[in-house]
């Protein structure tokens, strides 16, 4: 049955598979309402028709939902809906122990402690909530990508051992790590888990499992009658107090294993502290040692037994007296005897089994107290403290960090139980080393010594030898906490870089493809008047040519500045009437500068007097001939000069006379770009 693209519980919509179990299938799913990806377990269907499994399956799957620890996959909802019989989880991101195990082989033996310690902190939650796992093994320790181990299917396990504990087919993937009275189907409890927590460190230290065959049922019997070898023997590195807690496990008699995970617990953290230590209690079943018992005289044993029988016969008539004298003290005492026996009989059990019975307590909330505070309310709860310190940027020092068990209002523990609790030492300070002019290598040796992390960071250097380093952050001798990054910028020696072309495009475009590649850029300006304005027109580093990062270039950028134009105005008739004197009636100028028509006056035709006009300015000459002089204003057919702002021209002007060439007015103005509009000649 695929369920890809099926929404479930009007609520999670199933995206893809993502694993697959003997007993259920497990799918990739997000949740609409709260938008998380979550894993949805789905039972497989042979499984939905049995009554009595789904019973269990779901009392066991709710309960396994109230248990909230980081190293148990959280449950958030269980559910059914068209005999789909579901649990949603975390969705965690990892591998499973059991992929890591075949990827690596053997583990480091502390590697394989601290995920130990990890899944035993887990089934000790669980088993105080009355919770028993049953399938514990690699396959259902999942690894995360931060190195957190999380036990994984609680509840359904408990109801699948319990149907089909005695179907080998089924139970196939557990076989190897089933505890002896597992594998027979007997009564199972916590201290099932905690053998098969012993088989899964021994196939963590040794690459492979205590026993193994070509069956099922043969691997069971294994478990039940054979000792494994030692898992010292198979990995010598193994310590020996991690060797001596396995064994210890995988006890087959369950009163010679662990009766706790809080007890395994504590050997584990101890192990960590002191690996070839000789901690580890173990103990036999054969109490009866043989001793020696003096042989007794037969003379001395006749008169023993002589003796014996006087006593007997005169408590025998004795009694017979008694009960002759007063018969009616029989039936009282009969009656007496048949009313005291089952009162007697239950407050004496009810004693005995108090005795025997831990009390409950409140477990305190220790932290923030300091080692004093938490150790008077430890003694006035009865409770064991095991106290380590460790430094602490943000607890004070000599208070209370953490406590395992963490603390949970109404949560209560054994008297007597053992409460972790990790004290403040402050925080570790540290001087930062100099590492300026070392080698990377060196460098880490160096803050690794004093308890500091490094950040390599490369950049380019045309003054240091590549692989030195050139500075770093925080410099040395300043105070930082341990565990702090020191950033150390390591010479990568000159980098070198090509020219590319860049004339012709915008200054912008090139001034940032050339900065881009590591060039310095200058610009300077000419003008062309052919090109486009704020255009490269030129650059000093030829393409293609090889130069070190930080090569300065210079780029010639197009710069036209703006145009002024000043149009020119003469007035000719102003200009020529001192030289010609005041004319009567004369002819018109034509737009070529020649003189037409003319009138007759009394006296005869009149010859009508023209000039020449020459003008001169800059690089600009403009001369016209033959020009009436009854032109009062005359324009010079669009005569103009063009300049720049602020720029100043003189400009000359020469009238003369067409007939003999004699200077009739000569003067000169000065055009100043950008305020002169037009030059006006009168």
């Amino acid at each position: 049955m695929n369920l890809e693209g099926r929404l479930i519980g009007n609520r999670y919509e199933i995206l893809e598979k993502i694993g697959n179990g003997g007993m259920a299938t497990v799918y990739k799913a997000q949740d609409k309402i709260l938008k998380r990806y979550v894993a949805v377990k789905v039972l497989r269907e042979e499984f939905t028709t049995d009554e009595e499994f789904i019973r269990r399956f779901n009392t066991e799957a709710q309960s396994a939902a109230s248990l909230a620890h980081p190293n148990i996959v959280s449950i958030y909802d269980v559910g059914m809906e068209d005999n789909i019989y579901y649990i949603v989880m975390e969705l965690i991101q990892g591998k499973t122990l059991k992929q890591i195990i075949d990827e690596d082989g053997v583990l480091p033996w502390k590697w394989s402690l601290d995920i130990a310690i990890q899944i035993a902190s887990a089934l000790e939650v669980a088993h105080k909530n009355h919770i028993i796992h049953r399938d514990i093994k690699p396959h259902n320790i999942i690894i995360t990508e931060d190195g957190v181990a999380k036990v994984t299917d609680f509840g359904i396990a408990k109801a699948v051992s319990n149907s089909t504990i005695t179907a080998f087919g089924t139970t196939i993937g557990s076989v190897h790590y089933f505890s002896p009275e597992h594998a027979r189907g007997g009564f199972t409890d916590a201290k099932s888990d905690l053998y098969s927590l012993g088989v899964v460190m021994y196939e963590m230290l040794t690459g492979r499992v205590p026993f193994d065959a070509d069956t099922p049922v043969s691997i069971a019997l294994k478990h039940m009658q054979e000792k494994p070898v030692e898992p010292i023997k198979l990995n010598p590195s193994i310590p020996y107090s991690v060797n001596k807690i396995i064994m210890k496990a995988m006890e087959k008699d369950l009163n010679l294993r662990y009766q706790s995970a809080t007890e395994m617990l504590k050997d584990l953290n101890m192990a960590l502290k002191d690996p070839d230590g000789d901690f580890v209690k173990t103990s036999s079943n054969d109490m009866a040692y043989t001793q020696r018992i003096e042989t007794i005289p037969e003379e001395t044993n006749e008169n023993n037994k002589k003796s014996e029988e006087k006593t007997d016969n005169k408590k025998k008539n004795e009694k017979v007296g008694f009960f002759k004298k007063y018969p009616a003290a029989k039936w009282i005492l009969i009656v007496l005897l048949i009313i005291l026996i089952p009162v007697v009989g239950f407050f004496g059990s009810q004693a005995i089994l108090n005795a025997g019975r831990t009390k409950d307590v409140a477990l305190p909330n220790f932290v923030d107290m300091t080692r004093e505070e938490a150790e008077r309310q430890a003694e006035e709860s009865n409770l064991q403290l095991e106290i380590t310190e460790e430094f602490n940027s943000e607890v004070e020092a000599g208070k209370v960090i953490s406590q395992d068990p963490s603390y949970l209002e109404g949560y209560t523990v054994k008297e007597n139980s053992t409460v972790k609790l990790a004290i403040s030492k402050g925080e570790n300070i540290k001087i930062v080393p100099k590492v300026v002019g070392e080698e990377v290598e060196a460098a880490r040796e160096l803050l690794k010594a004093e308890e500091l992390e490094i950040e390599v960071i490369e950049e380019n250097s045309d003054e240091v030898e590549a692989g030195i380093i050139i500075r770093q952050e925080p410099e040395a001798d300043e105070e930082v906490n341990a565990g702090s990054t020191v950033k150390v910028y390591v010479s990568a020696g000159i980098k070198q870089i090509t020219m590319t072309n860049v004339v012709g495009k915008t200054e912008a475009d090139a001034k940032k493809e050339l900065e881009d590649l590591g060039f310095v850029v200058k610009v300077e300006t000419e003008e062309d008047t052919s090109k486009d304005d704020g255009i490269v027109l030129r650059q000093t580093v030829d393409e293609g040519t090889t130069v070190n990062d930080g090569t300065e270039v210079i780029l010639i950028v197009n710069r036209i500045e703006e145009r002024f134009t000043v149009g020119v105005n003469i007035n000719v008739n102003s200009l020529t009437s001192s030289y010609f004197g005041t004319s009567g009636n004369q002819g018109t100028s034509t737009g070529d500068g020649t003189t037409e028509g003319g009138e007759t006056t009394e006296g005869g035709t009149t010859e009508l007097p023209t000039v020449d006009i020459t003008v001169e300015g800059g690089n600009r000459k403009e001369v016209r001939t033959k020009v009436s002089i009854d032109n009062t204003a005359f324009d010079m057919g669009g005569l103009t000069f063009t300049g720049k702002k602020g720029e100043t021209l003189k400009v000359d002007l020469l009238i003369t006379n067409s007939e003999n060439n004699a200077t009739i007015y000569q003067t000169s103005a000065d055009i100043t770009f950008g305020t002169t509009e037009t030059l006006i000649f009168e």
